[in-house]
């Protein structure tokens, strides 16, 4: 982990087991570049905190996307905000 976004997490509420959908969301996007997934995870993390997203909202895009695309099994995460 290159950014202690269980922290920020923790912070924002968010228990551990929560997080982990959030992860598994976003680690596929960035297989080879750890601190760019881990610093994807902490953006949305903070969206939470900041009251700008809701966790429910963050993997409901994920799982848009990922049906939007025929259902492979990859999510592809959209850019800009929350992430």
């Amino acid at each position: 982990m290159m950014f202690d976004y269980a922290f920020a997490a923790q912070r924002a509420g968010i228990s551990s087991d929560k997080l982990d959908c959030p992860v598994s969301i976003m680690r596929p996007e960035f297989p080879d570049d750890e601190a760019m997934a881990d610093l994807h995870i902490l953006r949305a993390i903070l969206a939470v905190e900041r009251n700008e997203a809701s966790l429910e909202a963050i993997l409901r895009q994920g799982a848009l996307i990922e049906e939007r695309e025929g259902g492979t099994g990859t999510i592809t995460v959209a850019p800009g905000p929350p992430w």
